[in-house]
């Protein structure tokens, strides 16, 4: 199993957010995480990679425990990738820049051979003629394909998404979700946390339904949208259609 996550709670005050998430992923696997707002989904997402760290439970990529206190965390982040909703890019460097990056500071990698990398993840996902553009010249979309590219650079294991395609406008949701689709089909391991059913339905190998900081439902997509076990499931999946359509 690449991925185990195992009793995780996390409160915030007095309020739990997750209340003993479990789940796991193998390798190749691509997993939707949907729910409503506030349901803790995000918060799941950063507990496995310490961002936030978890009050209690515990996280392993491979065989490596990474909420256990003497774990590189460094390390392990190097191998998780992780796309935000807002971007995350550093506006002083161009797309290439903010790239290369990470190989270089990160794994070391000299120069030229990041630099050459970095073109071919632009070119991956899109924006080989955009390389010398700068973050505040690109659309949104094209902001958060440069974001999956400097996580496709660091070579990660897995990628985790948060809601990658909840700040862009209606017509650049596409090109993003093109990208993830492609990734999915070449075998990256993606955990994905959004609300656009078309791209669950097309690609993920498991849904997982939460609410009020537990795992109501999981199953496959078939499973979920037509024969939910729970009534709660099968609401929140017509709603959320309802809302944001099936396209992806």
């Amino acid at each position: 199993m690449l991925l185990r996550v195992e009793d995780i709670h996390k409160r915030y005050g007095k309020e739990e957010v997750l209340c003993g998430v479990s789940f796991g992923m193998m390798k190749g696997e691509t997993k939707v995480i949907i729910g409503p707002s506030g349901t803790g989904k995000s918060t799941l997402l950063r507990c496995i990679n310490r961002l936030t760290p978890a009050d209690q439970g515990r996280v392993w990529l491979e065989e490596e425990e990474i909420t256990h206190t003497r774990t590189n965390i460094n390390k392990i982040r190097a191998q998780i990738g992780f796309v935000f909703q807002s971007f995350n890019l550093f506006a002083h460097l161009t797309a290439l820049g903010n790239v290369r990056i990470g190989p270089m500071k990160v794994k070391r990698m000299k120069k030229d051979d990041a630099t050459r990398l970095a073109r071919e993840e632009l070119d991956r996902v899109g924006l080989a003629d955009k390389a010398d553009a700068y973050p505040a010249e690109l659309s949104g979309g094209q902001q958060q394909r440069v974001s999956i590219a400097r996580a496709l650079a660091m070579f990660p294991k897995l990628i985790l998404f948060d809601e990658p395609t909840s700040a862009l406008d209606p017509e650049l949701i596409g090109e993003v979700l093109e990208v993830m689709v492609s990734l999915a089909k070449e075998g990256m391991t993606m955990l994905v946390v959004t609300h656009e059913m078309g791209f669950a339905r097309a690609v993920a190998d498991e849904i997982i339904f939460m609410e009020n900081g537990v795992i109501v439902e999981q199953g496959t997509p078939t499973q979920m949208f037509t024969n939910a076990k729970h009534q709660r499931t099968g609401e929140f999946l017509n709603k959320i259609s309802e809302l944001y359509g099936e396209t992806g």
